[in-house]
C-alpha cells in the first residue's frame, strides 16, 4: 500500500519537496499545509525588487502546476500540534499479533487534524525580536513586505538594526527609493561570520559608497518615535525602524511534548533529513542538519540548501539515488551588484584574490586550506565565480 505524505510548510522547502517527490515517481497522496493564504512565493525577493515593484515573485511556474503536482493544498491553515505515530500491535488471523506503525497526526489551528504515514516538517523560521521596541518592523513574509513598502514610501530616515543580508538588502532598496539609511550592528565587521573579516570589510564599504551610514560595535540604549539612541550618546535619526537580527526556527508547535524533535536551534536530522522519529523528516530553515564530513549540526537559511534538502528527503522516501553533494551556496543583491559565495570559508586558512580588487567594484577571491580551494566569493563576477563553484562541486562529488 502506497503511504500518504503530509508536508507542513508551503514555502520553498515544502514546495520543493512536493516537486521532488513527484519527479521521483511517488504516486501516493500528498497534503501540503501552509499557514499563509498565498500560493508559494520567493522570500528572497521581498527585501529586493518587491520594495520597488510591489509585486511578489511566484514560485509556481504557472497556476496549472498545482494540478500537475496532484496534491491537496491547505493554505491559510497553521499547524499547532503534532502527535507522532507509534508501534502498535495488530492481531492477525492466527491470533498472533504483528507490529506496525500508526499514522502521524497534525493538528491545525481551526481544530482539524491531518493524518499521514510520512511527515515532512518545513515550517521555516521567524524573525528574532528586539526587546522593548514594539513598533519596530520586521521582514519575513509577504504581509511584512507590504507594510515595509508602505512605510518606505513616506519615510525620510530609516534606521536598520542588524547589518546582515536582510539589513543590507533593505538598505540598498531604501536608498533606491531616496530614503536616508543608517545601518547599526553590534559586531565590529558585519558579515564576518559568513564571509571572513577581509571580504566582509570589502562588502561593508559598499554601504558608504552608496550613501548609507554604517555604525559598528554599537549597542542600542533606547528607541524613540524619531530616533534610535545608542549606548555612548550617539543619536540616529529614524522615523522608521527595521530589525534584522537573525531568526528562530518554527519548531515549538511540533517539539512540544516530543523530546525527540526538540533542539534549541531547529529540528535535529541526519544527513538524509530524518528525525529520530521514524517516518518524520525536516528540511529548510527549521532543520538542523548533520554534516556527513564534520558530523556537526548546522541550520542553513538559504535557497540552495532548502532545495537540496528537499531532494535528499524525496530520494530517501522513494528509495531513489540521492542528489550529488554540492557546496553550500548563497547570493545577495546590493546596490545593483551581485554578491555570491559557495563553499565553507570557515574551513580556510588563507585567502587569495584571483580577479579584481577588494577595494574595487568587482572582485573574486578563493578561500584556501593548504592551497586547496574550499570556498569562492565574488562581487559582480558571476562567470568566474560559476567556474570555481563547479570545481568545488566536482571535488565534493569525487570525495563522496
Amino acid at each position: 500500500m502506497t503511504p500518504s505524505i503530509a508536508i507542513v510548510g508551503a514555502s520553498l522547502a515544502g514546495l520543493s519537496a512536493l516537486r521532488a517527490l513527484r519527479a521521483r515517481g511517488f504516486p501516493g497522496p500528498i497534503t501540503l499545509i501552509g499557514d499563509e493564504p498565498h500560493l508559494p512565493y520567493e522570500r528572497p525577493a521581498l527585501s529586493k525588487q518587491f520594495l520597488h515593484t510591489g509585486q511578489p515573485t511566484a514560485l509556481l511556474e504557472e497556476h496549472s502546476e498545482t494540478a500537475q503536482l496532484d496534491a491537496q493544498w491547505l493554505l491559510g491553515h497553521r499547524a499547532t500540534g503534532f502527535t507522532p505515530g507509534a508501534r502498535i500491535a495488530v492481531p492477525r488471523d492466527n491470533g498472533h499479533p504483528t507490529a506496525r506503525e500508526s499514522r502521524h497526526s497534525i493538528k491545525l489551528k481551526d481544530g482539524r487534524t491531518v493524518v499521514a504515514d510520512i511527515v515532512i516538517l518545513a515550517t521555516g523560521a521567524r524573525p528574532r525580536r528586539l526587546p522593548g521596541v514594539p513598533d519596530a518592523h520586521y521582514l519575513r513574509d509577504l504581509d511584512d513586505a507590504h507594510r515595509l513598502r508602505i512605510l518606505l514610501s513616506g519615510a525620510k530616515n530609516l534606521g536598520i538594526v542588524g547589518a546582515g543580508f536582510i539589513g543590507a538588502e533593505v538598505a540598498s532598496a531604501a536608498r533606491g527609493l531616496g530614503v536616508e539609511v543608517t545601518l547599526i550592528d553590534t559586531s565590529a565587521v558585519p558579515g564576518s561570520g559568513a564571509l571572513g573579516e577581509t571580504v566582509a570589510s570589502a562588502c561593508a564599504a559598499l554601504h558608504a559608497r552608496n550613501g548609507v551610514r554604517l555604525l559598528t560595535s554599537a549597542r542600542i540604549e533606547a528607541v524613540r518615535p524619531d530616533a534610535i539612541h545608542l549606548v555612548g550618546g550617539t543619536r540616529v535619526a529614524a522615523d522608521a525602524v527595521l530589525v534584522g537580527i537573525g531568526s528562530l526556527p518554527n519548531t515549538e508547535w511540533a517539539s512540544s511534548g516530543n523530546p525527540l524533535l526538540h533542539s534549541p536551534n531547529g529540528f535535529p536530522v541526519d544527513d538524509l533529513g530524518r528525525t529520530a522519529i521514524p517516518g518524520v523528516y525536516a528540511i529548510g530553515d527549521c532543520a538542523r542538519v548533520t554534516d556527513p564530513v564534520t558530523s556537526g549540526h548546522t541550520r542553513s537559511e538559504h535557497w540552495h540548501a532548502a532545495i537540496t534538502q528537499a531532494n535528499t528527503v524525496a530520494a530517501a522516501i522513494t528509495g531513489t539515488a540521492p542528489p550529488p553533494r554540492t557546496a553550500p551556496y548563497f547570493w545577495s543583491h546590493q546596490y545593483g551588484k551581485l554578491l555570491q559565495l559557495a563553499g565553507d570559508p570557515t574551513a580556510a586558512t588563507g585567502l587569495r584574490v584571483i580577479d579584481g580588487a577588494l577595494n574595487g567594484e568587482s572582485f573574486t577571491v578563493l578561500y584556501e586550506l593548504d592551497d586547496i580551494p574550499v570556498a569562492v566569493c565574488a562581487l559582480d563576477n558571476p562567470r568566474l565565480f560559476t567556474r570555481h563553484r563547479k570545481h568545488l562541486d566536482r571535488a565534493l562529488a569525487v570525495a563522496h
